[in-house]
């Protein structure tokens, strides 16, 4: 049917649908689904641009995709808007007063992230922060009003984490928190950034108990489950000033992101197995791992009571006396932790009398109970080949170099001592361990006859056996062997819970040089990380693989812009405006349960007083 005139009939001419991408892993057919949408291009083609990874959900969530997809798609049906010439005079009945617009110089100005902003703002709302917050962050005599302070750093360190001076400089500009938050770049003053970073530490024990108590009518959270780990992160400061000498948290330590040259604060967590976090701590940076349970578990206990609580930890945090203080302490706790490997060769004639039980289809155990204690012995098969294809790779490149430094002339001992030590740092001790060295006398000349080297097969043959396996040990003496393994494995939430706060909330490196101001770092990425980990509950209802980071980055492609349009009389109509959401943007907020707000209303302002001076 033609259009009437004056109309304009048009179509996006996009389509989305959910597509099935299949691979097979460890010998059966996985789907990974995903949400593409089909755009038509110039020559009446089409190209398939993939809008949302989903990972693989079961029948149910795809009928509830697709009915959603279906539904947006209705809402972007083909319309007809009316067109009318500038010029054209109101109709004097109308009842309320008319302004004519000069539609030839609208403009358009001060774009802005809006959509990550208020998607932010929401998850804080969700968790009910405003009015833990407001009693506790009352405005400042002056009116500084530190609660949105708070906000605007934790919504920051949540969507572009960076220092308090490129948020002073250019994030706050470029975002719409001003807008969202009804205020000003008073926000954002430098001086009340870091003013706000110390009125925080006070609260942090109080805010741990509301947040347990939020998420368990959220998403009925459970604590009878705990994982409990440490990391540490690094300071870009100069390692041997003044206020590094008068830090009580600043010191060098182990360094697990590998910069020892640096000091380090070591950072124990303590999370549920969904990654839901309900305390940590900040350590000084040499602090030793299995020095920190005993006072975690006081901590704990005294926060949470003395109920049936299971710990889950890595091997190196608890130590003997450790499990024995836990169990004389509490009868009723139980704890679910990896044992070093020395142990492992220990118990290793017991365990080889027993059976091997399958957990998993990749995934095997055997049990054995000693003093009321017991031990698993996992072998997966997956961590075989990882841990084998890792040990011929630098097994590989040791075994090269010592034969390039074989054939080197002109080379002294000690030069030759100094490389192979290299080369051994480089290759790991599980590899250079398998390699006999037969090292030439002070005196001798390098040469294949008095430097040679060969393979330890004996260590071989012991590695190959016990690559794959693992030691776990515990008192949950009457427990099912799967779901033991299955509750173990869950310490890699942790360790992702780590990546999040280092790599996505920016936690590492520090800047700061005052003890207060890095925890108050630590805190504010704390706080941030608990908007984040709540958006991930929203999205493992409705897709496994479906990340809070992929729906962050989608909601900030919403900007905001400043619409003015003059009148004829020299008035003018000006109007905040979020873009309209796209089709996957509408996707997402319909599957989470999100409500967009109604657009900000107009306003209309007159021109301002020319003022003449003489």
């Amino acid at each position: 049917m033609d259009s009437p005139p004056g109309c304009v009939r048009y179509s996006l001419h996009r389509k989305m649908f959910l597509r099935a991408n299949k691979r097979f892993k460890d010998g059966k057919e996985h789907r990974y689904w995903s949400v593409v949408e089909n755009r038509r291009v110039t020559g009446g083609g089409s190209v398939q641009k993939t809008l949302l990874y989903l990972g693989e959900i079961n029948d149910s969530d795809r009928a509830a995709w697709t009915r959603a997809i279906e539904s947006v798609d209705e809402r972007d049906h083909a319309r007809q808007i009316h067109l009318f010439p500038e010029d054209r005079t109101p109709d004097p009945r109308l009842e309320h007063s008319s302004i004519k617009l000069r539609l030839d110089r609208i403009e358009l100005s001060r774009p802005r992230q809006w959509g990550g902003c208020w998607l932010a703002l929401e998850l804080w709302h969700r968790l009910d922060l405003d009015a833990f917050w407001q009693p506790l962050l009352p405005d400042s005599q002056k009116g500084t009003p530190w609660l949105k302070v708070l906000k605007t750093l934790v919504a920051y360190r949540l969507l572009d984490p960076g220092s308090e001076w490129k948020l002073h400089r250019c994030w706050f500009d470029r975002s719409a928190m001003a807008d969202l938050l009804d205020d000003d770049f008073r926000l954002a003053a430098k001086d009340t950034l870091y003013r706000c970073h110390d009125r925080l530490l006070d609260h942090r024990e109080a805010l741990f108990t509301h947040l347990k108590d939020r998420w368990s009518g959220l998403f009925a959270a459970s604590y009878d489950i705990l994982l409990y780990d440490l990391t540490s992160t690094y300071f870009e400061v100069d390692a041997n000033g003044p206020l590094t000498e008068a830090s009580r948290l600043k010191a060098f330590g182990y360094s697990r992101d590998k910069r020892p040259d640096c000091v380090q604060i070591v950072i124990a967590l303590i999370i549920t197995p969904d990654g839901l976090p309900i305390g940590y701590e900040v350590m000084r940076g040499n602090t030793s791992d299995k020095t920190t349970l005993a006072d975690m578990l006081k901590k704990i206990t005294d926060r949470y009571g003395k109920e049936r609580r299971t710990w889950i930890m890595d091997r190196g945090i608890p130590t003997e006396e450790t499990l024995a203080q836990m169990r004389q302490a509490n009868p009723a706790v139980r704890y679910l932790v990896g044992t070093p490997k020395g142990r492992l060769t220990k118990l290793e004639k017991d365990l080889a009398t027993k059976d091997w039980q399958q957990v998993k289809d990749d995934v095997h155990v055997k049990l054995l109970s000693r003093d009321g204690e017991l031990y698993v012995l996992a072998r997966s098969l997956p961590r075989r080949n990882k841990e084998s294809a890792m040990r011929r790779k630098k097994l590989k490149a040791y075994w090269a170099r010592l034969k390039e430094l074989q054939k080197r002339d002109k080379l002294t001992r000690d030069e030759l001592l100094l490389a192979i030590g290299a080369a051994k740092e480089k290759a790991g001790r599980n590899a250079h361990r398998l390699v006999m060295l037969h090292l030439p006398g002070s005196e001798e000349q390098i040469s294949a006859d008095t430097f040679r080297f060969e393979l330890n097969r004996e260590k071989l043959k012991a590695t190959r056996r016990h690559e794959g396996q693992y030691l776990l040990r515990s008192n949950l003496t009457g427990e099912n062997p799967t779901e033991l393994w299955r509750n173990y494995i869950n310490l890699v939430r942790i360790e992702e819970s780590f990546r999040t706060f280092k790599g996505d909330l920016g936690l590492r490196p520090v800047f700061h040089q005052l003890d207060g101001r890095i925890e108050a770092h630590v805190f504010i990425s704390f706080l941030a990380y608990c908007l984040h980990v709540t958006l991930e509950q929203y999205n493992k209802k409705v897709a496994t693989g479906l990340s809070s980071r992929s729906v962050l980055e989608r909601m900030s492609e919403i900007q905001m812009l400043d619409v003015t349009i003059p009148a004829t009389d020299g008035r003018e109509l000006r109007m905040k405006r979020y873009t309209k959401p796209e089709k996957v943007h509408q996707l997402l907020l319909d599957q989470l349960g999100f409500t967009l707000p109604a657009q900000p209303p107009p306003e209309i302002r007159n021109p301002m007083p020319v003022v003449e001076t003489f």
